[in-house]
């Protein structure tokens, strides 16, 4: 394609020269000749730095969102208004919009976008739509599984993607889109027919500062990126922050699906909470499905709620949505249970904000305390260096009061101290009451909880999920929360059949 070509739409302040473009790039490593270079400001560089790299590495065409940057030589330059922006219709151009191609979903929130929106992703597989979809753990384009090094990628990356599931047959997209995406304007261009809104609890406000601002990033899909708004928003009415979207977006005169617990357009009627999944009505404004779900508790419900209302919008049966949601039997590291023959339970799980932990450990309970049984539920969990501070204590109460035993430890240091990360938390902890213990060494502290269980209890490792590694200062380890506990479980003593 040629450079003007790729540059429609890109909010161009000036432009000169043209040349034959091959691929573009943002990461001057990654330049091969014929590329464009976009170079543009981050959180921690400024691409204009490596202009200079990029043209030695072959560029042929350079986007600045730098007013000081100048042109160089015979390479066709353009200087944008906004990088990202640029980036977005760029990538968007090179790869023929397949994203227009797509009817994309795409979920925000604070907890349950990974699990609602694999849920949507089976519903649609379920009523044979092939789809492509973007998330935390993993993107899944068609058959082909790729670890996901951010929720919500790169436009660049998300265009390639969007381009291979064009090729391959798909007619929908499943994204979880988080708010420093939406900040950051990531998705711009993206056109959204069903925006979702899962909770906003606290989180991210080591980037966003005030909760006011972290809404309305959130805030953001349900009013357009660069594009118009999503046909329809799907929004949960049970949050605070819900219901106050819902106000917004019905006073645009724009369609809303909400849902509850108990009230909303999609509700639940008679829940029945087990050890092997849920059964419940979603209650519909003109019929009632009968669900049943693997997933367990009551966090789930909602997650199928919203689920099941997105996958409406997009005009599947509810055959297809029930169908869709027996399917899913579990979500990486969500809940995700370790048996090695022993007598009490191991689940992995995600939570990494005091309300996961609040919901975790409320699902624990219950799971320890069915049939008359009395089992304790033990907690390993740490917060995350290098973010908001002031959730830490908020964690450890959390933990605390849905525990009868925590053992504080590490989760991802990165550059911070262990000791100190723990040490924020700690005050949480001792105001719940719980007995705890300090085990900055996650593999100990696991086989620490591993030794303190009896027959009954549960053990929650809390906070890594599906993660694959650790980050501390020293660099990043390989370190999974479910091999470690079948390792720690099998040391001692435990080697049946694994899960």
């Amino acid at each position: 394609m040629t450079f003007q070509s790729i540059l429609d739409g890109a909010e161009v302040l000036f432009q000169r020269g043209d040349a034959t473009v091959t691929g573009v790039e943002y990461d001057s490593r990654r330049v091969k000749p014929g590329c464009c270079f976009v170079a543009m400001r981050g959180e921690k560089t400024d691409g204009s730095r490596y202009i200079d790299a990029a043209i030695a590495a072959g560029a042929v065409a350079v986007v600045s969102d730098s007013a000081d940057a100048q042109p160089r030589g015979d390479v066709a330059w353009a200087t944008v208004s906004h990088g990202r922006r640029a980036l977005a219709r760029i990538s968007s151009n090179f790869y023929k919009r397949p994203a227009e191609k797509l009817a994309a979903t795409g979920i925000t929130g604070t907890n349950g976008k990974t699990t609602t929106s694999f849920l949507i992703e089976s519903i649609l597989k379920a009523a044979d739509r092939k789809s492509a979809l973007v998330g935390t753990i993993e993107y899944h384009i068609g058959d082909r599984v790729i670890p996901a090094p951010h929720t919500t990628p790169e436009s660049l990356e998300l265009m390639q993607v969007f381009a291979e599931a064009v090729g391959q047959g798909a007619t929908e997209a499943v994204m979880e889109v988080s708010s420093h995406a939406l900040d950051q304007q990531r998705i711009y261009g993206v056109p959204f027919q069903v925006a979702v809104f899962t909770n906003l609890t606290r989180d991210h406000l080591d980037y966003h500062k005030t909760f006011e601002e972290y809404f309305a990033a959130k805030k953001a899909l349900f009013e357009g990126c660069g594009t118009e708004p999503p046909a329809v928003s799907v929004i949960n009415l049970d949050d605070a922050y819900g219901a106050d979207l819902i106000k917004s977006v019905r006073g645009a005169k724009r369609q809303v699906i909400s849902y509850g617990l108990e009230r909303g357009d999609f509700h639940a009627a008679r829940i029945e909470l087990g050890l092997s999944g849920t059964r419940f009505d979603i209650v519909m404004p003109d019929a009632e499905i009968p669900m049943w779900t693997p997933l367990a508790g009551r966090v789930n419900v909602y997650n199928v709620l919203a689920a099941a209302a997105s996958a409406f919008a997009r005009g599947c049966s509810a055959h297809d949505i029930a169908a869709g949601v027996a399917k899913l039997k579990c979500v990486p590291g969500r809940f995700e249970t370790v048996n090695m023959g022993q007598p009490f339970a191991v689940a992995v799980d995600y939570a990494h904000t005091d309300d996961a932990l609040r919901n975790l450990t409320a699902l624990a309970r219950d799971f320890v305390s069915r049939n008359g049984h009395k089992g304790r539920v033990i907690t390993v969990f740490g917060c995350g260096g290098d973010r908001d501070r002031a959730k830490r204590p908020l964690m450890g109460e959390a933990a605390g009061r849905g525990s009868d035993l925590v053992i504080v430890t590490s989760d991802n240091p990165r550059t911070e101290d262990p000791v100190s990360i723990i040490n924020d938390a700690l005050p949480g902890v001792q105001r719940s009451g719980v007995r705890y213990m300090v085990e900055p060494d996650r593999r100990k502290a696991i086989a620490r909880a591993i030794g303190e269980a009896r027959a009954r209890d549960i053990v929650l490792l809390a906070g890594k999920g599906h993660e694959k590694t650790q980050t501390t200062r020293e660099g990043v380890f390989p370190f999974d929360d479910v091999q470690v506990a079948r390792e720690e479980l099998a040391n001692a003593g435990y080697e049946g059949t694994e899960n």
